[in-house]
């Protein structure tokens, strides 16, 4: 069902006809695998599993404008208790662990939850044909794609003491103040 099969329109058409709500008429792998599961269910059925507590693949409109709320969040966290400030690259613990998921089980799993994204999936963008989904206009894709490559950069580069202060500036990174990110008006009572 994929591009390269020489039937890759064909299946296209295939899988829209099943699926009514999809948006691209080009098969893929979603929709793929959904079709599977309804067309030969007996022998997939038992092979696949399909999460659906967690929102594991967030569609990058839902998520994009979300990301300077959720950092805002996670450094509230930050602040009210100190285990959860690493500065350095370190092993990471099933404390520290335990200590962020006290506060996360308030943000839940599914769409709109406040936890960072595992995936960000930026559908219809279609960066390498240029072909993107005439309903985002002028440089909507390449602004999210920036922003959501940031924010994971952020995640990585705060273990070593830096991250980008401007989502939208991939060029600049500053170092983290040690026992960033408390102020000097903020106690450490708790979030």
């Amino acid at each position: 069902m994929g591009p390269q099969s020489p039937e890759f329109e064909k299946w296209g058409r295939i899988q829209r006809s099943i699926l009514p709500d999809k948006m691209f008429p080009a098969s893929d792998d979603q929709s793929a695998l959904i079709y599977l599961l309804l067309k030969e269910k007996e022998k997939w059925g038992d092979k696949i599993y399909i999460e659906g507590e967690y929102y594991f693949q967030g569609y990058w409109m839902d998520i994009v404008g979300t990301m300077d709320n959720i950092t805002e969040i996670y450094a509230r966290m930050e602040e009210g208790d100190r285990r959860l400030r690493r500065r350095r690259a370190e092993k990471v613990s099933g404390k520290y662990g335990a200590a962020r998921e006290a506060y996360l089980k308030k943000a839940g799993y599914g769409k709109g939850s406040w936890r960072r994204p595992f995936v960000t999936h930026f559908t219809g963008c279609q960066p390498c044909d240029g072909e993107h989904n005439p309903e985002y206009g002028g440089d909507s894709c390449r602004i999210g794609m920036e922003r959501a490559l940031n924010f994971a950069d952020n995640q990585v580069l705060r273990c070593y003491g830096f991250r980008h202060p401007h989502l939208m500036n991939s060029s600049h990174v500053s170092p983290v103040p040690i026992n960033f990110p408390v102020r000097e008006d903020v106690s450490e009572t708790g979030f």
